[in-house]
């Protein structure tokens, strides 16, 4: 996948304390491991401790003897060779700043160090050279820290057909096995984020599903024929995962959003038939023929609404480019669970209409107009 938003994220961490080296071997073996998992693509890191470098060793001793500090020493190498912020001046009403630093010819290479001279306690200049030595070494060209431990940053990207949550949970399967005691790993970015809100789905379709039943119940005036229509909705979002599966999307953040969104579109669909047949019911039409002609008279309107806007999400569907993963995710959801959703839809709501006006007048025994009542004041048909 090329959406960063499906990189995992994670630090590994040094909690014991040991060297740079032994934890560089400690992180290879895991990425190695990793990368023999069938759920992740890859699994890398930029960590890298054979950066060449110069280890400066200062002789302390001769820096107190000649009056000096230890700061003298590194502040007067700032200055000449990484630089340092002096003043500002105004010119052309404008405001400068003034650095000072080394021409680049004079801090080329480690023997430009026997032209740098500080100024030792008897105001004579002696050469930086004398106080100092560097050492050609080999480590890391920056040391990270999490949660106070050093660590190591990790990328990786699950591998098609397997969802964040797999690449997850392999991570965390993977370092039980092979992390030696001492070292451990937490999540980052995304990732932490994905881990923090993952128990929150479940909650959120049932607070979506209880807000859609609160709102069906007052408009109906009834706790029973809102079932009508929830029960009508998983026909539709088992049509998101048989979408999913077909074109092989994973079951990740973009496509529960699409079942969110869903669940207001199917809504809408048999909110339409269910009022249309509730308001012939209530004028004395049997339940039966009430429920067929509701979805008569409210099936072009459906279809008209349905298919637009399924012709709509087919450029999402067939997304290509960047960001084409969280496109088709959402596409192929919204397009699966609106398209079989509506065609089942049209068969299964007058049925569930039945089932749950007969059940509601069985409890309630509202009074229904009598037939001939209801001709004569008998809905017309808008579209």
């Amino acid at each position: 996948p090329s959406d960063a938003a499906l990189k995992k994220e994670h630090s590994m961490q040094d909690s014991a304390g040991r060297d740079i080296a032994t934890f560089f071997k400690v992180g290879s073996d895991f990425l190695t491991a990793l990368g023999q998992r069938p759920e992740i693509q890859y699994a890398s890191t930029s960590f890298n401790p054979n950066f060449p470098q110069f280890m400066i060793d200062i002789d302390v001793a001769k820096v107190k003897t000649a009056g000096l500090s230890v700061s003298d020493i590194l502040n007067t190498m700032q200055g000449y060779f990484g630089g340092v912020y002096a003043s500002n001046f105004n010119q052309f009403g404008k405001q400068y700043r003034v650095m000072y630093q080394a021409e680049p010819a004079f801090r080329a290479n480690p023997q430009s160090l026997n032209d740098v001279y500080v100024r030792n306690a008897s105001g004579t200049m002696a050469p930086i050279t004398s106080f100092m030595t560097l050492t050609k070494v080999y480590g890391p060209q920056s040391i990270s820290r999490f949660n106070l431990f050093t660590s190591i940053g990790v990328t990786g990207s699950p591998n098609a057909g397997y969802s964040s949550g797999d690449a997850i949970n392999a991570i965390q399967q993977t370092a039980a096995q092979t992390l030696p005691v001492g070292y451990g790993y937490e999540f980052s970015g995304m990732t932490r984020e994905e881990i923090a809100a993952g128990g929150q789905q479940i909650f959120i379709f049932l607070l979506v599903i209880l807000f859609v039943y609160l709102l069906l119940s007052a408009q109906y005036e009834s706790y029973i024929l809102p079932f009508a229509v929830l029960l009508s909705l998983p026909f539709g979002l088992a049509g998101v995962f048989v979408f999913a599966n077909l074109f092989g999307i994973s079951n990740n953040i973009y496509l529960e959003i699409a079942l969110i969104m869903l669940v207001g579109l199917l809504a809408k669909n048999a909110i339409l038939i269910v009022e249309f047949a509730a308001e012939r019911r209530r004028h004395g039409m049997p339940i039966a023929q009430a429920a067929l002609e509701g979805a008569e008279a409210r099936l072009r309107p459906i279809l008209m609404t349905s298919f637009a806007f399924i012709f709509g999400l087919l450029p999402l569907m067939f997304a290509r480019g960047a960001g084409a993963t969280g496109n088709r995710s959402i596409g192929t959801g919204a397009v699966g669970g609106m398209l079989i959703g509506t065609i089942l839809g049209v068969f299964v709501i007058p049925i569930l209409f039945i089932v749950f006006q007969s059940l509601q007048e069985r409890i309630s025994r509202k009074r229904i107009k009598p037939l001939a009542e209801a001709k004569n004041n008998h809905p017309t048909e808008k579209e």
